[in-house]
């Protein structure tokens, strides 16, 4: 005789299974191909480093006006024949750079500085292709994180918008009576370039752990330390454009002496120019003092966030914060001795080059702030 059923029971029905918890359900559907996208953020952002240091070294050599044509591909290939290289040398001898300020040149002097304009638009092209070969590749392997295509695109688009730009830099040169790019140009396609290296050094950061690590750091958010590393970070923005701007108007051999300028704290006769708006730009003295005046202020302001990061729980969040300062007070030597010595290139590169390390470690603090990562934990970044 079958046994007796409960009458809340219903017929047929088996006992209900206890679910089993899946580890890692967060980073499977999301995860793609992170150590391999990683890699490519590393070699783009590398080659962005690159790319600023020779974009400096192509101003201070003044080889930015040798090639006054834009041509994104055509002008990958460089004159070939000497009837090439005449051509090209004539296109130059047109603009006032040469009429004014070279007119002795050579041909083969011309060559130096062709090379170095021609270098930095090709290095731009490898970036663009690099770019384009890795984003397209992972988009048709289905490789892309969940969340990630747009992040991924966007320094390939602003990189384009980037070429735009330095054609829109170059061609103010080589208006009537122009002997330089126009510095506020300058500011803006130097801006860009630290918009882009600080998107792919900010992506290839949070890609370094998986995605539920970074959602249990985030509980753990310093927001103090966090603020004032995005203040930092505003800071040491606007003082790299300041510095576009000095090197867009040769303002760094003006007034060589600290801590004073020539012997007073204020720069004489800093209000010439008509109309008034133009002097922050193009005024020599106004803009050394300005950006003599915001160093100072990025410095303290370094060192007020230094201390609050060395109060946080997180080791290496501290260290995060030691290094910052220590490039920060190494930037400000090298602000003074630039000062000094009238902006020699090999020192003017230098504080460029340093400029990009400080940015680096500005937006490594913030991001230890904002996903702080535990002492036991051995993911290095």
């Amino acid at each position: 005789m079958a046994a007796k059923r409960s009458i809340f029971e219903d017929v047929g029905a088996e006992t209900p299974k206890t679910p089993v918890a899946q580890p890692g359900m967060i980073d499977r559907g999301a995860k793609g191909a992170r150590g391999a996208i990683r890699i490519w953020l590393g070699l783009l952002f590398a080659m962005v480093v690159a790319m600023i240091v020779v974009g400096g070294l192509t101003r201070l050599t003044d080889s930015g006006l040798s090639i006054t044509e834009w041509k994104p591909v055509t002008g990958a290939v460089p004159p070939m024949s000497v009837e090439a290289w005449e051509s090209e040398f004539a296109k130059y001898q047109q603009i006032p750079e040469f009429q004014i300020q070279n007119t002795e040149m050579t041909l083969e002097e011309f060559k130096g500085i062709y090379w170095w304009e021609w270098g930095h638009r090709q290095l731009g092209r490898v970036i663009g292709l690099v770019w384009a070969i890795g984003f397209f590749g992972f988009l048709a392997l289905r490789k892309i994180p969940t969340g990630w295509t747009g992040r991924l695109a966007l320094p390939g688009v602003l990189g384009g918008v980037q070429g735009a730009i330095g054609w829109w830099m170059v061609s103010s040169g080589l208006g009537e009576g122009m002997l330089d790019v126009a510095s506020y140009r300058l500011a803006v396609h130097l801006g860009l370039a630290f918009v882009i290296l600080g998107l792919l050094g900010w992506y290839f950061l949070k890609l370094s752990r998986p995605e539920r690590e970074l959602m249990q750091a985030r509980r753990a958010k310093e927001a103090k330390l966090w603020g004032l590393s995005t203040g930092l970070l505003h800071l040491a923005f606007l003082q790299i454009l300041l510095g576009a701007l000095v090197a867009g108007i040769d303002a760094g051999v003006a007034f060589p002496t600290w801590p004073l300028m020539n012997g007073g704290i204020f720069p004489p006769s800093p209000f010439l120019l008509e109309p008034v708006w133009r002097n922050f730009f193009e005024d020599p003295g106004l803009v050394q003092f300005m950006h003599r005046t915001l160093g100072y202020i990025v410095f303290a302001f370094a060192i007020f966030a230094w201390t609050r990061g060395r109060k946080s729980a997180h080791p290496r969040t501290r260290r995060a914060f030691d290094w910052m300062l220590v490039l920060c007070f190494g930037q400000v030597v090298l602000g003074i001795v630039a000062v000094l010595t009238q902006a020699q290139w090999h020192v003017a590169i230098t504080h460029q080059l340093i400029a990009v390390l400080l940015w680096v470690a500005i937006l490594r603090a913030r991001f230890l702030s904002g996903y702080p990562l535990a002492s036991s934990v051995r993911e290095g970044l």
